[in-house]
This record gives C-alpha cells, sequence and structure tokens, in this order.
C-alpha cells in the first residue's frame, strides 16, 4: 500500500518542481525603485528598501533586469541592485547565475504584464504608447508637447494680434474723432466768422444809413432867408 502513496508523492514533487525553480530570492542592495517595465523610463510603482527581501521570477536575457515580487507587488528591477545567495556567498545578479540560481529567462510584454498588474494605475490608459517602447513614449509625448508649445504660441501670437488689431482700431477711431473735432471746429470756426462777416455787413449798412442820413442836403430855405424876408415866412 506504500508504494502507490510514494510514488504519488514522488510524482507530486516532480510536478512541483519546476514551479519552485520559478523564482530565487534575492536581497535589494540600496533603496530601488520598482518600473512598470525593464528600463529607468518606465514608471515607478514602489520603492524597495535597502536589503529587502524580494522574489526572483525571472530575468531578461539580453538586458540585466529582472522581474521580481516585493510585498505582493510586481515589477522589474535592474540586476545590479539585487543580490542572490549563491555557494554561500551573496553575489549580484546577473546572465551568468540565472542557471545555477534557478532563474528563468523570459520576455516583456507591456500588454501582457499590464494586463496582470497594472489595470488600476493612471499609467495603464496609455498602455498602447507604452507597448511601443519607452523610447517611442517619451518621443511621443515630447513631440506632444511640441505641439502644446506650438499651439500655446500660436494662440498668444494670435492674442497679440487681435491686441494689436484692437489698438490699430483705437488708434484709427481716435484719429477718426481727432479729424471730426477738427470739421467741427473748423466749421464752427466758419460759421463765427460768417457771423462776425454778417455783423460787420450789418453794422457797415446801419452806418451807411446813418450817414446817408447826416449826408441829407439842407433846405436852401435855411441859407437863403434873410430877416425880414418874405420868403422865410413861407
Amino acid at each position: 500500500m506504500k508504494n502507490p502513496f510514494v510514488k504519488i508523492a514522488a510524482a507530486g514533487l516532480l510536478m512541483l518542481a519546476p514551479a519552485i525553480a520559478q523564482a530565487a530570492e534575492g536581497y535589494s542592495t540600496a533603496n530601488v525603485n520598482m518600473r512598470a517595465g525593464p528600463s529607468t523610463r518606465y514608471p515607478a510603482v514602489a520603492v524597495i528598501p535597502a536589503g529587502s527581501s524580494v522574489e526572483i521570477r525571472g530575468c531578461l536575457s539580453d538586458v540585466n533586469w529582472c522581474d521580481v515580487e516585493f510585498y505582493g507587488g510586481r515589477g522589474w528591477v535592474s540586476g545590479q541592485y539585487v543580490q542572490a545567495l549563491y555557494q554561500q556567498r551573496r553575489v549580484y545578479v546577473g546572465p551568468q547565475y540565472y542557471r545555477p540560481l534557478g532563474i528563468p529567462m523570459i520576455r516583456f510584454s507591456v500588454d501582457n504584464y499590464w494586463d496582470r498588474y497594472y489595470r488600476n494605475r493612471d499609467f495603464y490608459r496609455e498602455r498602447d504608447r507604452w507597448s511601443r517602447g519607452p523610447d517611442y513614449y517619451y518621443r511621443d509625448r515630447d513631440n506632444r508637447d511640441r505641439d502644446r508649445d506650438n499651439r500655446d504660441r500660436d494662440r498668444n501670437w494670435r492674442e497679440r494680434d487681435r491686441d494689436r488689431d484692437g489698438r490699430d482700431r483705437d488708434r484709427d477711431r481716435d484719429g477718426r474723432d481727432r479729424d471730426r473735432d477738427w470739421r467741427d471746429d473748423n466749421q464752427r470756426g466758419d460759421r463765427q466768422r460768417g457771423d462776425l462777416q454778417r455783423g460787420d455787413l450789418q453794422r457797415g449798412d446801419r452806418q451807411g444809413d446813418d450817414r446817408r442820413g447826416d449826408d441829407r442836403r439842407p433846405d436852401r430855405r435855411d441859407f437863403d432867408c434873410r430877416p425880414g424876408d418874405p420868403s422865410c415866412d413861407e
């Protein structure tokens, strides 16, 4: 009866062996950011304090970045900040130690990894841009920033143009007002001069009438009469 149970237990251990081999214990050597991808350009999701224990779930073969678990959270840390115990001594995790430490070599996909661990993160909304790589994301962001700056400059130019046009319109309106005031002043001056001329003419006519009255020829009788002249009595 023991043989069947022994075989089942052995089979179970064999089945668990690959799962056990999928993780290795490591230690952070500094306060290091755990990031959403294998690059310092990916968003930081947590800070692992120096000396903290982490579970190394796998590392990339082309760059020295590892997928680690820390207090139930998942993220990526550079191997130069993670040590593992190898032959009774701590070594920095590098490609030469992946196999001896039982660390699998894995690939990274933003779509799969972020779908699994970061759905509730703000940066998840831009997953499509991040999926093309951090360099593309930042280049695209820089382009968007430049476009926004250009739009801001265009808007400022348009506002300055509107202000300048407004000032020009104000100057034109002021000029038209001055011209109208000048014309009104000239018209008032012309009216005043006309009134003065008409007054002068009227006064001249009155004076002429007065002079004509003064120039009336005296009656001959005022000069021809002599005392005792019978004609003076007519």
